[in-house]
């Protein structure tokens, strides 16, 4: 895993509550809507996505086993906030290190391999409106 779970903590508490509100505005970033798959509690996440074709290609900074992934994969679809639209999209399917890294901005890149991020997402499209 790349980034600490003392980082992964910090931001859940603190950095994700002040990007929450334009991350599922701006470029490079998204919001997900889903459900604790424990507790049935509603939760919205920040991170960083891109769109391709009927794909959303998903970083994974802190790795494969954060709560907001475990919550997707057990879900049949979930909802992402992107640029303004709302996507409903499919369970994630794993790519391999090298795919990801192409799907990313040359600049975003740098900073994922700098950082050690070698695992990556891509949420299939379902549905999306504006």
């Amino acid at each position: 895993m790349p980034l600490s779970k003392g980082l992964a903590r910090f931001n859940r508490s603190v950095t994700n509550r002040i990007t929450r509100p334009f991350a599922a505005r701006l470029g490079g970033f998204a919001v997900i809507h889903h459900r604790g798959r424990k507790s049935g509690t509603n939760y919205e996440t920040p991170f960083n996505a891109w769109r391709h074709d009927d794909w959303i290609v998903v970083a994974l900074t802190y790795g494969n086993k954060v709560d907001w992934l475990q919550n997707a994969r057990a879900a049949e679809e979930s909802v992402i906030v992107m640029k303004g639209q709302t996507i409903r999209v499919g369970q994630p399917v794993d790519l391999a290190t090298e795919d990801g890294m192409m799907l990313v901005p040359s600049m975003v890149q740098r900073v994922l391999r700098l950082i050690r991020v070698d695992r990556f997402v891509n949420f299939p499209v379902i549905s999306q409106t504006s």
